[in-house]
């Protein structure tokens, strides 16, 4: 920070208080600012140029940031840094790129030659210390762009993502599936490859393989072409048709319809605001079944929470209001950001695709190959609250056919019906409706749809896994109502009741009431349920009734949670079942378990055991469980594992980050730090954590943004990040690289002095780590990199002076350097640089 001289502030005063008397002897040609600061006393003019000062800067009359510059009788501005950009509405990268325009120097006036950002002038005030930046773009319609530019020369780069899945036990065959999952990005076009490996453990032994994608395709403003192997689907439609039957196996073809992928989303508030007061200031977390969507501080007083980043769509939140480290308040919240049509001008929205069914790669005999296969899906935006579906397509030779209506009656109520025939099936149905009130919500749901469970495998009592006896093909049908009802703001109720016909018949009913209370002084819930339902294998075919009692406390140290449960319940025979369990649950910070969970079980067969883990390192993430029968006493377990692999800038890294906005950038870290953890924030969302080595943060496609990177945690050692960020601009697939280097710094506190001993003011002073400008006095303070203490001092372009300072002998003071006085001649531009001269 450069902060404002006591003299500057009183002169910006004295400025302010002439305003009315300043002429403008130029008409309306911007003053030079010697002409501005004509007739200032000439203490206030030594003090205003050369020198730090705090100015406000406007591209196009738009507020762009609160900054440190340094002005020059030559009429020049040179920026130092951005104080201040929170409330700006200009993009991140478009500031960035001022910056670097204005930390090089720039000349106030017209922009003669090398303009950048479409630059026509550049001026500063005196009087209102306003710095502004004059473009091409100031009298041109400020709408915002409806669709991200793709990169103008491409991108490149391989993103692999791998998954391991297996299952076994005792007395049972080694199931598991492996899945790659590969985009890449060549130019402007984004390839896609997707292969399976199954092994699902039946009596036959089989290794099924098949390749599900291989395609490339080219996104362009709201459409996008694909060209290859695919599975075809609805893409690019806002609402989704069913159908019955077959669902499409793979064609070769192409597919071309809609896309949202290059469309500038712009963050939208909820319909409801939703309020906190908060006593003293503090922070809000808001969450979503337990997941945390976002955090933001808020002042004392009532407020209103910023929902823009909050997902779209309808549904309930908590939100917990944290002042001074501990939660003083949680309520439950509706988050009402319903996905509506983003421009109603497109009233239409498609998706076409034509091929051949084929087979690649693949040993699946269901699999269809060889018929011509081709459909098409429609949106239609009838009215705001009002969309119509329809589609048609033959798949594995049969005709199916698709209609559908979205349709929001009220603010509250919805209602969604799709009606579908396929030939040889006949005709299904999928009906919901829901209606939120104040306290609560009604949801009811109605569907006809067709069954096949021939590739349904079980495990017989004796751990044979074998196809299921029970085989059903044919229609099946099921209705259900559900009711959620808030009592309070620690109970709330919820029932359902359904009817089902097919392969399972009869009628459901399922009761509960929950309760979030304080047990043995500790955060806890408990639950009460209640439930009939029709009668499966595992209940002998009878009824299964029963209650359960189960509660949770959050007891022990931080992140470790107890369980338990009691009820009763239809055994295998049809006979009682008396049950309960207890679990443990520990989360555990900076480990390599991310957390673990046992739980013990005891019913009419015996004891049970389970337990489960989620574990992450830098280059796999996955999780495993492990199961102990009550029945028969035989062991089952499983194991999931996670990872990608990144390829770009002839660079590779494999990570355990999951990768979800489409792109990524390789990043190698340098340092002479033996402990050191930074956070890469991806300005369009996103963040990671970073370490020295290779590392790897997941980035957003398609947007032209930039990824900053700054230290973890509260307690930052002293250091300096080069460079402090990093722009990118890619296409989906496209890997990025960068190297960042961190360097231990200490400050450095000195004079500037001539040969004849009279102090340099206005002179900039610049290493490795930072720069920074004289005073009046001659006086400096600035980072430097530990590792390399040099100084080079300048005068607008010219290279006045260097030094290499003795850190050794100078005197320090809590990572404080005095380096005293350094007297700048020409002499110190020699090869061998001087020793800092100490003056007293």
């Amino acid at each position: 920070m450069f902060p404002m001289t006591p003299i500057a502030a009183a002169l910006a005063l004295f400025l302010c208080a002439s305003a009315v008397a300043a002429t403008n002897d130029n008409g309306t040609t911007p003053r030079s600012l010697l002409a501005q600061a004509k007739g200032l006393p000439a203490d206030f003019e030594e003090h205003f140029f050369d020198v730090p000062l705090a100015v406000r800067v406007e591209r196009d009359q738009q507020f762009l940031g609160e900054a440190m510059i340094v002005l020059s009788k030559d009429d020049r501005v040179t920026l130092l840094e951005f104080t201040d950009v929170g409330d700006t509405q200009i993009p991140a990268v478009e500031r960035e790129a001022w910056a670097a325009y204005l930390q090089q120097g720039a000349p106030l006036g017209a922009c003669q030659s090398n303009c950048p950002e479409q630059l026509i002038a550049l001026h500063y005030n005196l009087q209102s210390s306003l710095l502004s930046i004059a473009t091409e773009n100031a009298e041109r319609d400020s709408a915002a762009a409806r669709y991200y530019e793709l990169p103008e020369n491409g991108s490149t780069g391989l993103i692999v993502r791998n998954q391991l899945n297996l299952n076994g036990g005792q007395d049972q065959d080694l199931g598991g599936r492996y899945g790659l999952e590969a985009s890449s990005s060549l130019g402007n076009w984004t390839q896609r490859l997707n292969l399976q490996l199954a092994r699902l453990g039946d009596p036959d032994d089989t290794l099924y393989h098949a390749v599900h994608e291989l395609f490339a395709q080219r996104e362009l403003p709201g459409t996008f072409l694909r060209l290859g192997y695919f599975t075809p689907g609805s893409d690019g439609l806002t609402r989704q048709l069913r159908t019955f039957g077959a669902s499409p196996d793979t064609a070769v073809g192409l597919m071309y319809g809609s896309s949202d992928s290059l469309a500038v989303n712009s963050p939208t508030p909820s319909v409801y605001p939703i309020y906190v007061t908060a006593n003293r200031q503090a922070s809000v977390e808001i969450y979503r079944n337990g997941l945390l969507l976002n955090t933001q501080a808020v002042a004392a007083g009532l407020q209103t929470l910023d929902t823009r980043p909050l997902p779209g769509g309808i549904y309930e939140v908590e939100v917990r209001l944290i002042e001074d480290g501990q939660i003083t308040s949680t309520t439950q919240e509706l988050v009402y950001k319903p996905t509506n049509w983003r421009n109603h001008d497109e009233r239409w929205r498609y998706s076409l695709f034509a091929g051949q069914e084929s087979k690649l790669l693949s040993n699946w005999d269901e699999q269809a190959s060889g018929d011509t296969t081709a459909g098409a899906a429609l949106n239609y935006l009838l009215h705001p609250r009002v969309i119509l579906g329809l589609s048609a397509r033959q798949i594995q030779g049969k005709q199916q056919y698709g209609s559908s209506i979205d349709w929001n009656l009220l603010d509250s109520t919805s209602l969604y019906a799709n009606v579908y025939q396929t030939e040889e099936h006949g005709t299904g149905m999928d009906l919901q409706a829901m209606y939120n009130y104040g306290s609560g919500s009604l949801f009811a749901t109605h569907n006809r749809s067709w069954l096949d469970t021939t590739n349904t495998y079980e495990t017989l009592p004796d751990g044979t896994r074998v196809r299921q006896r029970n085989v059903f093909i044919g229609q099946t049908s099921s209705s259900s109502l559900a009711l959620n009802h808030r009592l309070n703001s620690k109970n709330s109720f919820n029932a359902r009741v359904s009817y089902s016909e097919g392969n399972v018949s009869g009628t459901a009913l399922d009761l509960g009431w929950s309760q979030r209370t304080v047990l043995f002084g500790s955060d806890g819930n408990w639950r009460f349920s209640v439930f009939d339902r029709p009668g499966s294998y595992s209940s002998g075919d009878a009824r299964n009734r029963g209650v359960d009692l189960s509660v949770s406390i959050a007891l022990g140290g931080p992140g470790e949670q107890w369980s338990g449960s009691l009820g009763t319940r239809t055994s295998r025979d049809g006979g009682r079942d008396n049950n309960g369990s207890l679990s443990y649950r520990k989360t555990l910070q900076d480990h390599l378990l991310q957390s673990v969970s046992v739980t013990a079980l005891a019913d009419t067969y015996g004891v049970g055991l389970s337990g489960m883990t989620n574990f992450q390192n830098d280059l796999v993430n996955g999780d495993a469980f492990l199961q102990r029968s009550s029945f028969n006493g035989d062991y089952t377990g499983g194991l999931n594992l996670d990872s990608t692999v990144a390829v770009g800038g002839q660079r590779v890294v494999m990570t355990s980050q999951q990768q979800t906005a489409g792109a990524g950038m390789i990043i190698d870290v340098e340092t002479d730090l033996d402990e050191i953890a930074l956070r890469a924030d991806d300005l369009s969302g996103g963040s990671a954590t970073l370490r020295p080595g290779r590392n790897y943060v997941p980035l957003t496609a398609y947007k032209n943004s930039s990824v900053s990177f700054d230290f973890e945690g509260n307690h930052t050692p002293s250091a300096s990040i080069q460079p402090a960020r990093a722009r990118y601009h890619l296409n989906k697939g496209g890997v990025d690289y960068r190297k960042i280097t961190v360097s231990r710094t200490f400050t450095v506190l000195g004079r500037l002095l001539d040969p004849q001993g009279l102090p340099l003011k206005g002179h900039h002073v610049i290493n490795h780590a930072s720069r920074g400008v004289t005073e009046v006095d001659g006086f400096f303070s600035m980072e430097m990199n530990a590792s390399a203490p040099t100084l080079e001092v300048r005068r607008g372009e010219n290279l006045l002076c260097q030094f290499r300072l003795d850190t050794a002998n100078a005197r320090s003071e809590n990572n404080v350097l005095m380096i005293g006085d350094l007297r700048c001649s020409a002499d110190t531009l020699a090869e061998n640089l001087h020793t800092s001269e100490k003056a007293g």
